[in-house]
């Protein structure tokens, strides 16, 4: 058993610790503000990032994903709510792309999303179908050569600058999950309706809104993949895409341990540093531990993704285990900094917020254990 990176993996993994390094400060006061990271997103497009792990001859780095994720653990230590865009393009469009797109839809759509020249996003869930797909009351009705859209999308990230979303909809109500399918829709088409902008506890630089469509006129070629096997491209979408959240987690878990640690060895209570009383000492020591395993089961399901093996289960595992990892680190940061923790002036409050997130979007923390659950039932 190899843990040796790669020449590539070290480059791209320092080359993205670089550019996190150079925008930590504007990413905090973007936070603040509730301002979107348009500068932040045009620095990592530039830097290659958005397509990392997507195809070269589309545009993208052609790396593996093993790479990929390496790099969302230092872009997300500065900007999650900008890894969380960076990564609806790369993997929840752009890797469903890659997987299931014909070759003309490939050329259209990949290189601009690769590049960064556009934003994407993932419209699965609705106001009655989250955690349970077979809810789903969006449809796709044929009209002539085309489809007609019609529904409504909730919790919808990126909703309001998105140039293309890939949107779920039944096209044969009579098999219930089994009748939905994958549609690239141009949400600049008449009859799509953007909602306004959620007011967010977290992640407030990557924008949430509804979105609506009235009888929207997509074309033949839209679909993705085969009739009413949108539910199949859908979950092997979130897997890899789980893998890469996990590895967001990671990233944000080692932004808190950084400055929780540093507070410790700076911070003098009783005549010595936070960093020599055994209580911090074990807190400090259980966070490092955590985050490390996190990384470990992240970096196998990613290894099991490029190996082509199956890796459903693994993804699974790390997006719920990173991501309760990095929580449980916020929640022990804030009490290591005590008041501190929870001023705005200071990281760990937006660490914290950011950090519940993590284990809500892209299929519950309960979904995941559901999940691991079967996999071991089976047998």
């Amino acid at each position: 058993m190899d843990f040796t990176l790669t020449p590539g993996q070290k480059t791209v993994q320092e080359k993205a610790r670089q550019a996190a390094a150079a925008v930590k400060a504007k990413a905090a006061f973007l936070d603040r503000e509730e301002l979107f990271p348009g500068e932040i997103l045009k620095e990592w497009a530039e830097a290659g990032f958005f397509g990392l792990s997507l195809p070269k001859e589309y545009g993208g780095g052609g790396h593996d994903y093993v790479t990929y994720c390496l790099a969302q653990m230092e872009l997300t230590q500065a900007c999650p709510s900008a890894a969380l865009i960076l990564h609806l393009n790369h993997s929840l469009f752009g890797l469903a792309l890659a997987q299931f797109g014909t070759p003309e839809q490939k050329r259209q759509f990949l290189p601009p999303v690769a590049r960064g020249e556009i934003f994407t996003c993932f419209a699965l869930t609705e106001p009655e179908a989250g955690s349970d797909p077979s809810r789903l009351q969006t449809t796709a009705v044929p009209a002539g050569p085309d489809w007609l859209l019609t529904g409504r999308k909730n919790f919808v990230t990126s909703a309001d600058r998105a140039r293309y979303g890939l949107v779920a909809a039944l096209t044969d109500p009579g098999q219930g999950p089994k009748g939905i399918s994958a549609f690239i829709v141009d949400l600049n088409t008449l009859g799509v309706k953007r909602g306004p902008v959620e007011e967010k506890m977290s992640l407030t630089g990557a924008v949430s809104a509804a979105l609506e469509f009235h009888e929207v006129r997509v074309p033949k070629d839209g679909l993705l993949g085969e009739l009413n096997h949108g539910l199949k491209i859908f979950l092997a979408t979130l897997d890899g895409a789980r893998v890469g959240a996990a590895a967001q987690a990671v990233g944000l878990g080692r932004a808190v341990l950084g400055h929780a640690l540093e507070h410790a060895r700076r911070r003098v209570q009783f005549g010595q540093p936070l960093a020599q009383f055994q209580n911090i000492q074990w807190k400090l020591a259980d966070m490092a531990t955590d985050l490390e395993a996190a990384a470990l089961l992240t970096l196998k399901a990613a290894w099991l993704k490029d190996q082509r093996q199956p890796y459903t289960t693994a993804a699974a595992m790390a997006k719920r285990f990173a991501t309760d990892a990095a929580m449980a680190a916020a929640l022990e940061g804030v009490q290591i900094l005590g008041g501190y923790g929870v001023l705005k002036d200071y990281p760990l409050e937006r660490y914290f917020r950011d950090a519940k997130a993590g284990q809500i979007y892209e299929g519950t923390n309960e979904i995941m254990r559901l999940l691991i659950a079967r996999e071991l039932i089976k047998g």
